[in-house]
């Protein structure tokens, strides 16, 4: 079993700057992805950004150039700094991680508000 355990949501201004950790623990054996995905109300969840283990990265176009995704292999943690805030970012955020055995795990969500 995996666990994830996301920080660093809050409330913000537009324009403003947020930095989002998920730490992955547990049964590990190796990590395909990480990424981050997020959830307004009355929408569904959509891609933010995602690691590939072999050093790729993908964003959705609404946070190209604004939103950076890193990860430390070492510590199994994703980091998603997120900079030039908008009021459409305000939304759940969740951790997403794939294995090697291609199985998918989902952290708690965490709320990200930003008021303009």
């Amino acid at each position: 079993q995996v666990q994830l355990v996301e920080s660093g949501g809050g409330l913000v201004q537009a324009g403003g700057s947020l930095r989002l950790s998920c730490a992955a623990s547990g049964s590990i054996f190796g990590i395909n992805a990480m990424g981050w995905y997020r959830q307004a109300p009355g929408m569904q969840r959509e891609l933010v950004a995602t690691s590939i283990i072999a050093g790729s990265t993908n964003y959705a176009d609404s946070v190209k150039g604004r939103f950076t995704i890193s990860r430390d292999n070492a510590k199994n943690t994703v980091y998603l700094q997120m900079n030039s805030l908008k009021p459409e970012d305000t939304a759940v955020y969740y951790c997403n991680v794939v294995t090697t055995g291609w199985r998918e795990y989902w952290g708690q969500g965490t709320q990200v508000t930003v008021s303009s």
